[in-house]
């Protein structure tokens, strides 16, 4: 793949993930939404842990998800040999650990770091999400 390739079909697969975590955090605001009122009525923890939990269950599949399309990207481009590789790969990318046992080619290395990159602004996305809620929950407990 060309710079320019790499560049282009890595921000694609940026952006699609964006699309990914901006839907399922509108998805769990909606939901949480809904849940409060019914929630009203229960106890203390409960209308505490319970947002800040569902929060995080969609936080995990929304990340999950985007550590599978970035698999798929290296299996259905026969970058990477099999799904496990390919899992690997993108989880230990996407969490920025890199442990450097799977390295791309030079032909791939910009492309790859766009994986990176995903993930760096996916977990500062989900921990400003998570903040502001938290935010939100922890001062509704504190002034009821």
């Amino acid at each position: 793949m060309t710079l320019s390739q790499q560049v282009l079909w890595g921000s694609v697969y940026l952006g699609l993930c964006f699309l990914v975590e901006i839907i399922m955090l509108t998805w769990c605001t909606l939901v949480l939404r809904n849940l409060s009122q019914k929630w009203v009525h229960k106890g203390q923890v409960i209308r505490t842990a319970g947002p800040v939990s569902l929060a995080l269950f969609f936080i995990v599949i929304t990340h999950t998800i985007q550590v599978w399309i970035w698999a798929v990207v290296w299996v259905v481009g026969a970058v990477l040999p099999d799904w496990n590789s390919a899992l690997y790969f993108s989880l230990v990318t996407f969490t920025t650990l890199g442990y450097g046992d799977i390295v791309l080619g030079d032909e791939l290395r910009i492309f790859g770091a766009f994986a990176s990159v995903t993930g760096l602004l996916a977990f500062g996305l989900s921990t400003a999400y998570l903040v502001a809620l938290m935010t939100r929950v922890f001062e509704n407990r504190l002034l009821s």
